[in-house]
């Protein structure tokens, strides 16, 4: 019978919670959605923490999915084990309080031995130490005997991260056999061995940790479960490990024919083909879900992710580009289960072909480093090259530390291991401690969540800008209080509003909330758990209390500006795609009144004739006086229609569309224009690179851009004024004078030059002899560094042999440059170590190589001082 494929497995564990009356859900995106908590999502609870704390609704209670996820703490070991992995799937099943353990490990049970046929009695349970429920239905209901039943203490078996829910958990082990194990009479599940595979997780979240350190019961506990697909398929499979399992295995089989090599034939080959096997995969679901390379955050893993595979192919033997190719085959195993990496397959592998391209460049830059740091050391007869300095090259540079080792060594220095690992431990430590501060901040919270899951509030600003409103929360002081009065800073939560809450990239408006002759003037809006739409403000005039009415008034004038701002950043991303290609999606935006901001992707800066191009579309779009039509319809239907989705965005299964005539269709929650025409005018003020494969286009609407149109206008005006001419024959002025300008330049460099060899011919008069070489000591007046360099290499030319020492002084400071022909360096000289002495005596410093040196001082008055204690240095060194 053949083994059930990864891809086979995924489909049954969803199907069969659906028949358990789950709702199944597609992955979250890699990249957490309004949690800063995380820098991408690593396990399949991440995505549904507002479910779990009570910050949002789930669209049912009991939920299933397959989430994509990604862990680096450990990414040194990737590769050097067949265990270890940095991008995986986990299957979950949850329950947002409604089931609890009498039905999640039954339901696992039957999944396992009915659906997945697994030997039942290879199936080990562990289970919290004081579990007792946990343990009678394992026992009694299910039939797990005594001896398969492991209680293991808090460390292993009892899930919390702070404060907050947490509670026991339940392990499911697979016996592989005696021959996967470390033969210890103590062997048991949560051995350190690979006998026991520990494959499904299922938490019982019961309690509610407070500040004192009580676990208060919950009142509806809740399940959240976890398996690794990987590792389910693997002993579905009957391999070994994660890395020959049917579809990681075809990736793995791709690169080793690429490489020309075997698996399995060489241990260091095989370090190298895992490395690039779990790396390629990570990098490309990383892309398809909208994150870039860069030098902090998400953007950073992704690049060193790249560049430790790019490094182990070039271990490989692979020498030209390549990991942009294997990157196929990872959507051609996947894109069935994620339909992303099919739609994006062309802009995941030029986006990784060109970090590929700029590894190389980055390669080359830590070579001339690496030499540069080199010679120095070995001039100063140094023996060994410090840790540090390998560790800011693989840190600051990605320059490998096995090839700054290998380079080091060839160069007869020894590199001090410990040091570089001393380093790292460093930067890990840092990371775990950002990390471990950053799961304070699991659960989330908002200053009016006291008041309960019935404090919500109702949004009517779409239609009305004006709405009558109940008081049910008011804060002060960061206090809940009953009572506000005149001067004071306030958030307010309303039962009803008209004010838009921050979100989708749109501010949140301004306005007053009103009550006969008091007001509150609003600042902001911003929205809390529960979509709560909090009111920033203070208070201008009189008394407010909970529970009286109040009427909110947005500011009119600024809610019609952002408007046309919103839909034109529409408009806009309709444009980008026509002019530049399919691959321009969404990755940010900023919506004002002032300006709208509008990130994308795209490879290069955009050509003036791309942006005039950009620019006619959407002003064309406006001047058709298209209908803007909003409505909500069901997110199959939404996508059937050709909405674009934004990137970052959670959709439930009603969705609010924004199309624009027939030009554009895009899901969106921001307030638009009714007409296009509404926007009156478009104009982009900026094109600018943020990161690597991000633009981002600033650009102004209605009269902020003919604001912005009459400022240029000004601007012609002014320099065509200055410059005697009109507007209309600017160009042509400015031509003019740029060629005047380069012949002048071009006279004043025939005179400098011609100056310089008068010049070179007066001093070399003053040549003298130091022990039978020829020396020229002299001052020169009136040149800048760069002229006193082309003097001192005329007269090393005119000289044939021998040594050049001028200097140079301004009114505070004094510039000195030593040089020599080749020939004189076996006699002993060194211009660095000349030039190091002359400067000291002028008040300065410097140094360089044997052959050229130069420094400056701080004294000017000292340079004759200076250039004749040089004849004695001279002579010390040549003696």
């Amino acid at each position: 019978m053949q083994p059930l494929g990864l891809n086979e497995i995924r489909e049954k564990f969803l199907a069969f919670f659906e028949s358990k009356g789950h709702l199944r859900l597609k992955s979250f995106p890699l990249v957490p959605i309004n949690d800063k908590s995380l820098l991408l999502i690593n396990s399949g609870m991440a995505p549904m923490k507002p479910y779990f704390t009570g910050d949002e609704i789930p669209p049912r209670k009991r939920v299933t999915t397959c989430q994509k996820c990604i862990r680096t703490p450990d990414i040194e070991n990737v590769g050097k084990t067949a265990r270890h992995g940095t991008f995986f799937e986990m299957l979950g099943n949850f329950s947002f309080g409604d089931y609890f353990k009498k039905e999640a490990i039954p339901w696992a049970w039957e999944f396992c031995t009915e659906v997945m046929e697994m030997d039942p009695e290879k199936i080990y349970v562990s289970i919290y130490l004081d579990d007792e429920e946990a343990h009678d239905i394992w026992h009694d209901e299910i039939g797990v005997p005594e001896e398969r039943i492991v209680r293991l203490g808090k460390e292993d078996n009892f899930w919390e991260h702070g404060l907050g829910p947490c509670g026991p958990c339940s392990e499911l082990y697979y016996d592989r056999g005696e021959e996967y194990g470390c033969g210890s009479p103590d062997c048991a599940p949560g051995c350190e061995c690979d006998r026991y595979v520990e494959f499904w997780n299922l938490v019982f979240t019961q309690f509610d940790k407070d500040e004192e350190g009580n676990y208060n019961p919950l009142a509806n506990p809740n399940i959240d479960t976890g398996m690794g697909l990987e590792r389910l398929a693997t002993i579905m499979q009957g391999v070994d490990n994660i890395f020959e399992i049917d579809t990681i295995g075809h990736i793995l089989n791709y690169i080793c024919k690429k490489a020309g090599v075997k698996y399995g034939e060489n241990a260091q080959d095989d370090v190298s083909i895992r490395v690039i096997t779990d790396h390629v995969r990570s990098v490309t679901f990383m892309i398809a879900d909208g994150v870039m390379p860069g030098n902090e955050g998400r953007g950073y893993v992704l690049r060193r992710l790249l560049r430790r595979a790019a490094r182990h192919g070039k271990l490989l033997g692979m020498q030209e580009l390549f990991l942009y190719d294997v990157a196929k085959e990872v959507v051609r195993v996947s894109a069935d289960a994620y339909p992303e990496l099919a739609e994006k397959q062309d802009y995941i592998q030029k986006l990784i072909r060109i970090e590929e391209e700029r590894f190389k460049e980055t390669i080359d830059q830590g070579l001339s480093l690496l030499e540069k740091e080199l010679d120095s050391l070995i001039e100063q007869e140094e023996k060994v090259f410090p840790g540090q300095g390998a560790f800011k090259l693989y840190d600051t540079y990605g320059f490998p530390y096995d090839l700054t080792k290998e380079i080091v060594e060839e160069r007869g220095l020894t590199l001090i291991a410990s040091e570089f690992e001393e380093a790292m431990q460093e930067q890990r430590e840092r990371a775990r401690k950002a990390r471990a501060e950053s799961e304070l901040a699991v659960w989330a919270d908002d200053p009016f969540n006291p008041l309960g899951p019935d404090a919500l509030v109702e949004f009517v600003g779409y239609e009305n800008l004006e709405a009558n409103g109940k008081i049910i929360g008011l804060i002060s002081g960061e206090e809940l209080v009953s009572e506000v009065h005149a001067g004071e800073d306030v958030l307010v939560l309303l039962d009803k509003t008209s004010f838009y809450a921050e979100s989708g990239g749109q501010v949140g408006d301004k306005g007053q909330i009103v009550s006969g002759d008091r007001v509150i003037e609003v600042t902001d809006c911003k929205k809390g758990s529960l979509s709560r739409h909090i009111h920033y403000g203070k208070v201008v005039s009189g008394t407010f209390k909970m529970g009286e009415e109040v009427t909110t008034k947005v500011n009119r004038e600024l809610r019609a500006a952002t408007q046309r701002n919103h839909t034109s950043t529409h408009l806009l991303q309709k444009a980008l795609k026509q002019v530049l290609g399919d691959h321009v999606e969404q990755a940010g935006s900023f919506v004002s009144p002032d300006r709208l901001r509008f990130d994308f992707n795209h490879f290069q800066p955009m050509t003036h004739e791309e942006k005039r191009q950009v620019e006619e579309i959407v002003n064309k779009a406006i001047l058709e006086a298209m209908d803007v039509a909003i409505f909500e319809t069901s997110i199959d239907d939404a996508r059937s229609m050709g909405a674009m989705a934004l990137f970052g965005e959670k959709y439930g299964e009603v969705v609010r569309v924004v199309k624009v005539g027939d030009f554009s269709i895009e899901l969106c929650g921001g307030c638009h224009i009714t007409n296009s025409a509404q926007v009156g005018m478009f104009k982009i003020l900026s094109e600018t690179g943020v990161a690597a494969g991000i633009r981002r286009i600033e650009a102004a609407t209605g009269m902020n851009a003919v604001h912005h149109v009459e400022q240029m206008d000004d601007t012609l005006l002014e320099t065509a004024e200055a410059l005697k001419t009109n507007p209309d024959h600017l160009l042509e002025k400015v031509t003019e004078l740029a060629e005047q300008s380069k012949h002048k330049e071009k006279v004043i460099n025939e005179l400098k030059h011609k100056f310089a060899g008068n010049m070179v011919m007066d001093i070399h008069q003053k040549v003298t002899v130091i022990d039978g070489v020829q020396t020229t000591i002299a001052e020169v007046e009136g040149v800048d560094m760069e002229e006193l360099r082309n003097i001192s290499d005329m007269l090393k030319d005119r000289m044939g042999s021998g040594i050049v020492l001028l200097g140079t002084r301004g009114k505070e400071k004094v510039n000195f440059i030593a040089t020599a022909t080749k020939d004189i360096l076996n006699k002993g000289f060194h211009a660095g170590k000349l030039i190091k002495e002359v400067a000291q005596i002028a008040g300065g410093g410097g140094g360089g190589r044997p052959d050229m040196a130069q420094a400056g001082g701080k004294k000017p008055e000292k340079l004759g001082e200076a250039l004749e204690k040089a004849k004695e240095i001279i002579k010390n060194q040549l003696d």
